[in-house]
């Protein structure tokens, strides 16, 4: 059901005239006798148009009252279609009320037929209007994104059967979790999900987790009214607003601050929001897909992730292998994104030598299908003639751990060290072992990159 129009006017025969010609069309609507009465109702509601009396006091033909809110109403909200019409109307009248914020003016009385195509027009002009601004972010959003775009590529058992499985889920609405080492192409199946589902035609937005700083996690995803807090100079649509009818995509998910997941999670659960600084609350109907490289399971046993949450997010999970795993997948991927390196440069077509091939085969891609798509673009670049040789794509051999011989219970090293500063020491030296890779250092202990760094920084304190 749509948000309903308010009727703002001091004459109950006005309004109650208006509410019928209104439902007749299908339009819902509250009323308000004054612009005090209006401005409560605006708090806690969310309408779709205001229709606005211009004079509330009868001894005054003025229109200052209706001026004043139609400026205050547009200064709240730059999108709300605000209809002005009044039983003293003049061009004049007509003139300032636009200049205030009105989208158009009626005489009373009016034509039942002319008011009823202005609503319609401007609800219509609203809608789209927003649309176009939803679109607009969504746009900057893709343009801001950091990541890697391919093909699916599906000649491995393991794609083809998580390609089946996605398709199964598709058409319905429940929330499906990707699970999958990074680099392996989790958001690319959110999109093959979304592209199938029921709400192809709406967008898919996505939201880097790891990215949204604690600070600004309500204001990036439910969005602020201007004047909200001190640099919010305009107001700002969330993601959740943005995916409205349509699929979010939550990538990284661990990473959401502990101290936010019980207001995601309420948004999930209730399909309602608050803006930052809005007191009325509004709903959402999206779709959710979920992604981690993180054990989430083993996250909520420490306490970093909340069980409920976890509950909500995997009704369905799915696990995206790495490309070590999907071995025929492979050569398919090298060609596609040399492929798309020669079109990117217009440069001359490079080929594969058989012992760069095998090179890639036998590689063990700790970046996963991200990392083959940067060497496919690097050796394009580097090798010196058409032919890319094993040489060209510069991979480096598998590092093993190192193997030490250490006493059953203790080593000489830790004997005298606390246990914060044995697990500082093991954070410290993993991180070096990795060469500052935290990814890596994090993953090799079963950590996400966020748990990694708090318990580093944690035992070293």
């Amino acid at each position: 059901m749509s948000n309903p129009i308010l009727i703002i006017d001091d004459d109950e025969g006005i309004r109650h005239a208006l509410s019928l010609l209104l439902m007749e069309e299908g339009y819902p609507s509250l009323q308000a006798n004054s612009p005090i009465i209006a401005k409560q109702l605006l708090k806690s509601h969310t309408f779709s148009m205001v229709i606005t009396d211009l004079n509330f006091t009868q001894d005054t033909t003025s229109a200052e009252e209706g001026l004043a809110l139609i400026q205050q109403l547009r200064l709240d909200d730059e999108q709300l279609p605000i209809l002005a019409i009044t039983g003293w109307g003049s061009i004049e009248i007509a003139v300032k009320a636009m200049q205030h914020g009105a989208n158009d003016f009626v005489q009373k009385p009016w034509e039942n037929e002319r008011l009823i195509t202005i609503v319609r027009t401007q609800l219509q002009l609203a809608k789209a209007n927003k649309r176009s601004q939803k679109l607009a972010v969504h746009n900057q959003l893709l343009q801001n994104e950091l990541g890697f775009i391919s093909g699916l590529i599906a000649h491995s058992v393991q794609i083809k059967q998580v390609l089946a499985t996605l398709s199964q889920v598709a058409k319905s609405d429940v929330s499906v979790l990707l699970t999958g080492e990074n680099g392996t192409g989790k958001s690319l199946f959110a999109r093959y999900l979304h592209d199938l589902s029921t709400r192809k035609e709406e967008q898919l937005i996505s939201v880097n987790m790891g990215a949204v700083s604690e600070s600004l996690f309500e204001s990036e995803m439910f969005g602020h009214v201007k004047g909200a807090f001190t640099d919010a100079k305009s107001q700002r649509i969330g993601r959740f607003e943005l995916a409205d009818e349509g699929t979010l995509f939550l990538d990284e998910i661990a990473n959401t601050p502990y101290s936010q997941q019980a207001k995601l999670l309420r948004v999930l659960e209730e399909k309602q929001f608050e803006k930052v600084g809005a007191s009325k609350t509004q709903s959402v109907d999206i779709r959710l897909v979920a992604a981690t490289n993180a054990d989430l399971t083993h996250a909520v046993a420490t306490g970093e992730f909340r069980k409920d949450l976890l509950y909500r997010i995997n009704t369905v999970q799915i696990h995206i292998p790495p490309l070590r795993e999907r071995i025929a997948d492979i050569l398919p991927l090298a060609h596609y994104f040399l492929g798309r390196v020669i079109e990117k440069y217009a440069a001359q077509g490079r080929t594969l030598t058989a012992q760069a091939q095998r090179a890639l085969q036998d590689y063990h891609w700790p970046g996963n299908v991200r990392e083959l798509a940067h060497i496919m673009e690097r050796a394009h670049i580097l090798a010196p003639t058409e032919h890319i040789d094993a040489e060209h794509l510069n991979l480096t051999p598998v590092q093993q751990p190192k193997h030490v011989e250490i006493h059953p219970y203790c080593t000489v090293d830790t004997a005298h060290l606390t246990l914060s500063e044995i697990e500082q020491d093991a954070l410290v030296r993993r991180l070096a072992f990795y060469d500052g890779d935290a990814v890596a250092a994090a993953q090799s202990l079963g950590l996400s990159r966020s748990t990694f760094y708090r318990r580093l920084n944690k035992a070293g304190k």
